[in-house]
């Protein structure tokens, strides 16, 4: 039975998934939505200009390990769910610096947890008994495959990096949470995702960039590490689904159906940039490719099965790589005024995560 949530509150919805999130909701369902975000490095307020306005939508910057202010924030806004997708997300970030996705990914959980808990608690029956907290994770947290297989939402935890092992921990917490004190929560996890407003650090905008400015592209080791990629839209339409119509205590896996190793999607880019931009000279993208030493660690393959949602939930991707890749290209030529200033700030697209281990 679908849940009635009028207001949702979002946490990380300046980031990428979360703005994509709070779009949805605004302009789709028709929700009202509390935005808390610190406006981190990658969150951007530009990306909420379409429904900045609207009346259904206000936002509150503060900081997730921030419990007094979140407490104060569930206080005045009331709102019937939480959707949890504040994160530091950048493997190569926290191999850097571990140390921001231990404090943000885990702390910042228990700290929404915990809040969450002490304003679930304090609910009338009617409105407790129709909450939940939604945990956006990872599908990262379950390790590596090899040529075959996929994860399902059964398969065990074996993170391997930083970034991963904070996620796997908030994930434990969250189901903590739920079987200690009976908080209601469900959790996905899901693939790899690409499409507009991508803060430029991640292959996708980065390669789309360094092309466009005529740089090398980087691609580790042989280009062979394989991912399951999801456009970001979809994304948004299945956490919604997941919040409004998943099983309360249940884990749902999403995953785009798109299995590419990374030098594929490198050539995928340039193909269509010689299509849509080419280059003044006439050379192509593609000879501006510079293999590079792996990130250390470096998983091979992931890849989702999306049966339980499909099943449950009667949700699937509408676009496939092909199409999802080309509206994202088009996107970031159109939207120069977007990215351009991101790159004239703390990020420049330097490569990140490429240090000897200390």
């Amino acid at each position: 039975m679908a849940r009635a949530f009028e207001k949702v509150l979002v946490t990380g919805g300046a980031g990428f998934i979360g703005s994509a999130v709070v779009r949805y909701l605004v302009t789709h369902l028709n929700r009202s939505v509390v935005n808390v975000d610190k406006l981190t490095y990658a969150g951007n307020l530009s990306s909420l200009a379409s429904v900045e306005k609207d009346p259904n939508y206000a936002f509150e910057q503060l900081d997730v390990k921030d419990r007094l202010g979140i407490i104060s924030v569930l206080d005045r806004h009331q709102p019937d769910a939480i959707m949890h997708l504040a994160a530091e997300s950048h493997v190569d970030r926290s191999i850097d610096g571990p140390g921001d996705f231990i404090q943000t990914n885990i702390v910042g959980t228990y700290n929404m947890l915990e809040s969450a808990r002490i304003y679930w608690s304090k609910l009338p029956i009617s409105k407790k008994d129709n909450f939940c907290f939604h945990h956006i994770s990872t599908d990262e947290v379950f390790g590596s495959l090899g040529q075959t297989g996929s994860f399902t939402e059964s398969t065990a935890y074996d993170p391997r990096s930083p970034y991963s092992a904070s996620k796997a921990s908030s994930d434990h917490l969250v189901r903590a949470w739920h079987e200690t004190y009976g908080l209601p929560v469900v959790l996905s996890n899901c693939s790899n995702n690409y499409g507009p407003y991508h803060f430029p650090e991640k292959l996708i905008p980065l390669i789309i960039i360094k092309a466009l400015k005529k740089e090398r592209l980087p691609v580790y080791g042989k280009g062979e590490n394989i991912r399951d990629w999801l456009y970001v839209d979809d994304h948004a339409n299945a956490l919604c689904k997941i919040l409004f119509e998943g099983r309360t205590g249940e884990s749902y896996n999403v995953g785009g159906n798109a299995e590419i190793s990374n030098l594929d999607v490198v050539l995928h880019i340039c193909s269509l940039l010689d299509e849509i931009s080419p280059r003044s000279d006439m050379l192509k993208y593609k000879e501006q490719i510079d293999f590079v030493s792996d990130r250390p660690g470096h998983d091979y393959r992931y890849a989702i099965d999306s049966t339980k949602i499909r099943n449950e939930l009667n949700w699937r991707p509408t676009e496939t790589f092909e199409t999802g890749l080309r509206k994202t290209v088009k996107w970031y030529l159109a939207n120069s005024s977007w990215w351009k200033p991101i790159l004239s700030g703390e990020y420049r697209g330097e490569r990140l995560g490429s240090v000897n281990q200390k």
